[in-house]
């Protein structure tokens, strides 16, 4: 079986102008539950000036734990600092995302630190968590491209991949956060990795900027890759990588794991109509080529 990280609620959400009402935040993961996803990242606890669309993390996920925490799904957060781990921790969040990047440049643009301070600063979340029995995934941006630098030396990506897991993490989420990946190099990134890491914890998570994100997680399963990273109606991007706009739409990605006969879990009419929920209240349309035609024509 695949498993789907549905990324939109924090991700997807965290990029745009739009800043919904917690009801409507709670209403839109609410009905992702519904969808049979079972890992839905629901917030950040970042400062609210830095990402004013997670201003109510502390709201929306003590409303989440109080009404959907009996549906065995897991509801990671991301966490930048200590301080947001200490909330996290007192709201009862079971898992945090930490994330870096493989590029001084983006992290600077992106946290004010170097690498070198992004793991400083994890270091002590990471060790905290590790007493508190909570669990860890890590994030890295920038693995395969630089808005700043250009492209990635893979061996950055195993230096970054091996000082996080170092730091106790479970996964690996390897982003290519601003769409430049091909499957050339996805293969070759990966190869390298793998004869580093366990596959089984590393995950793929694909900007689809320039229309390879597919490809890409084509390239990824055939490479073992078996989780994936995606956003419900293709929400979300980078607001420190100028164009970077789209994560891969999670609807794309059940389509072409479907057609390979790989089961998700994931029932796509409610899938759909979660996604067609949150988009209405953006007043936007759907980056999701899947989700056009589904919601034209009825029909997968």
């Amino acid at each position: 079986m695949i498993r789907i990280v549905e990324v939109g609620p924090r991700d997807g959400l965290q990029n745009e102008k739009s800043i919904l009402s917690t009801e409507d935040k709670f209403h839109f993961i609410s009905a992702l539950t519904e969808s049979g996803l079972k890992s839905i990242e629901v917030t950040s606890f970042v400062k609210a000036p830095a990402i004013p669309q997670m201003a109510d993390a502390a709201e929306l996920f003590g409303r989440v734990k109080s009404e959907l925490s009996d549906k065995g799904i897991s509801f990671p957060c991301l966490v930048p600092n200590l301080k947001g781990y200490e909330t996290a921790k007192t709201l009862g969040v079971k898992e945090i995302a930490l994330f870096t990047a493989t590029s001084d440049s983006f992290t600077k643009k992106n946290i004010n630190a170097t690498v070198d301070e992004s793991f400083e600063r994890m270091k002590e979340v990471a060790e905290a968590a590790r007493a508190d029995k909570i669990m860890v995934r890590g994030y890295i941006s920038t693995a395969f491209g630089c808005p700043y630098e250009g492209t990635i030396d893979v061996k950055k990506l195993i230096s970054v991949t091996k000082r996080l897991f170092e730091l106790g993490v479970y996964e690996v989420s390897v982003g290519d956060t601003i769409g430049v990946a091909i499957p050339m190099q996805v293969r070759s990134y990966l190869r390298a990795l793998k004869s580093e890491f366990p596959v089984g914890k590393l995950a793929m998570h694909f900007h689809d900027t320039r229309g390879m994100a597919l490809t890409n997680i084509y390239a990824s399963l055939e490479e073992g890759i078996t989780t994936f990273d995606s956003s419900a109606g293709g929400l979300g991007g980078c607001p420190y990588a100028k164009g970077a706009t789209g994560n891969v739409a999670t609807e794309d990605v059940w389509y072409l794991l479907n057609s390979q006969g790989l089961d998700t879990g994931i029932d796509i009419a409610k899938l759909a109509a979660a996604s067609s929920f949150i988009l209405e209240k953006l007043g936007r349309q759907t980056e999701s080529k899947f989700l056009k035609a589904y919601l034209n024509t009825g029909k997968v």
